[in-house]
């Protein structure tokens, strides 16, 4: 196996385990609901909504099987939501930006490495 492919399967395998484990947390953790009240989320749509998109990213991601179209649209859906924790993060003068940085270092890395992939043959839709 290279380098890239190792670097890709580590930095995505530590990425997607940590979207997982937000997500467990989004839907057991009573104190993040209570962080999405204080974001202004009343209601659990979100806070669920967001926790099923995580499992789904995270899936898009380690899944060999999934397309790379499907993958990009993973990659950019985690690079939004990055953009806004970091911002409501910000605006809610939260400092502990640990998890976030390490999302961001394993998701750029995961990404850098993808591009650098040799590009598989997708599936022809006729």
């Amino acid at each position: 196996m290279n380098t890239n492919k190792l670097i890709y399967w580590i930095s995505t395998s530590l990425f997607s385990a940590s979207m997982l484990y937000s997500s467990y947390l989004y839907f057991t953790a009573p104190e993040l609901k209570g962080a999405f009240v204080g974001l202004g989320f009343t209601q659990d749509y979100f806070r669920i909504e967001l926790g099923i998109a995580k499992i789904l990213g995270a899936l898009a991601l380690i899944l060999p099987m999934v397309p790379k179209g499907i993958k990009n649209f993973a990659y950019a859906g985690f690079t939004i939501n990055l953009v806004s924790a970091i911002i409501a993060h910000m605006a809610m003068g939260y400092h502990s930006y640990g998890f976030v940085v390490f999302s961001v270092i394993t998701l750029s890395l995961s990404y850098y490495s993808f591009l650098k992939l040799p590009l598989a043959k997708e599936p022809v839709l006729s």
